[in-house]
């Protein structure tokens, strides 16, 4: 391998700023800050503002747009294609 070339391959601690959910994985992330984790390592911080523990897809508190109180079938009834006549 070249040197100088590689971005710093390391191991990060990410942290929800939603909920505190933190977890670590190994990341390129450019970071200013150090956190550490349950077990006392010192990492290199990055924080998000969004995780898969906060988002609405991944906690299933999302809604549907089919159970939206029928706008949809009132936007398809008012815009939808006319067929000719």
């Amino acid at each position: 391998m070249k040197e100088g070339i590689h971005p710093n391959y390391r191991e990060v601690l990410f942290v929800d700023l939603s909920n505190g959910f933190k977890f670590v994985t190994r990341s390129c992330a450019n970071t200013k800050e150090m956190g550490k984790t349950e077990d006392g390592r010192e990492l290199p911080l990055f924080k998000l503002d969004t995780s898969s523990e906060s988002h609405p897809f991944y906690t299933g508190t999302q809604k549907s747009v089919d159970n939206m109180g029928g706008r949809v079938e009132r936007f398809r009834n008012r815009f939808g294609k006319t067929t000719a006549k």
